[in-house]
């Protein structure tokens, strides 16, 4: 990257898979880069992977947590003066039959997958309006666009993700703020790992076109598409 500052990126849920996989590329790349996750231990994870990059460290945040959020984006802004990219990337799944599904298991994963998305956001977008440049990337799903079976939840949660995306990125396209969503099929991360091998074999690669399942460094690989562009300050 030819600026002599660095850009400032906010990944939530990087301790593993997708996220981590994130926040390691875009710290590759040059970011500075905050990686949240929901207990002490992941948040050290981060920072150990990212300990070869200045600056970057893993911090514990409960993404549900609004004031929490708040405070954490002020000290990133105290701190660096700036936040340029937002990757809300933090979700959990609590799958079963809608039959079985439980209100807790609704109201978790809505509020994990979609309404964090809407405190984090909220707090990142002022900023990016002041200074008239940002970039906002959501990871979604593609059973936000086509459902699944024993997932009315998460499917539920991930279109919700879908459609902010496309209202916000209407408003924030005047102020510079580009807003995308990238929606991945099944990726090899440990949460798809668990499922049985002869359910992936039988039910799930015939459905995907180049016969194996996506890597988390090929998602990492589109946010930093979206994040990199040039900035006037």
């Amino acid at each position: 990257m030819k600026e002599t500052t660095p850009h400032i990126a906010l990944v939530t849920g990087a301790s593993r898979g997708i996220g981590a996989a994130i926040a390691l590329e875009l710290a590759h790349q040059g970011f500075v880069v905050i990686g949240t996750a929901t207990t002490d231990e992941g948040a050290a994870k981060i920072s150990h992977t990212l300990s070869a990059y200045a600056n970057c460290r893993g911090v514990n945040l409960n993404v549900n947590d609004a004031a929490a959020v708040d405070a954490l984006v002020e000290q990133i802004t105290t701190q660096h003066k700036a936040l340029h990219v937002l990757v809300n990337n933090a979700g959990i799944t609590k799958d079963r039959m809608f039959l079985k599904m439980t209100p807790d298991d609704w109201h978790a994963v809505i509020d994990t997958n979609l309404n964090s998305m809407f405190n984090v956001t909220k707090q990142v977008v002022p900023d990016m309006v002041e200074r008239g440049w940002g970039r906002i990337i959501q990871i979604s799903s593609v059973n936000g666009e086509k459902g699944q079976s024993g997932q009315t939840n998460y499917s539920a949660a991930k279109a919700g993700d879908i459609g902010f995306v496309k209202a916000l990125a209407q408003e924030g396209a005047r102020a510079g703020i580009t807003v995308n969503s990238i929606t991945p099929g099944y990726i090899a991360t440990e949460m798809v790992k668990a499922i049985d091998p002869a359910v992936v074999e039988k039910s799930i690669l015939p459905h995907i076109p180049v016969g194996r399942l996506g890597k988390p460094e090929e998602i990492a690989r589109c946010v930093v598409f979206h994040s990199l562009s040039k900035r006037s300050n």
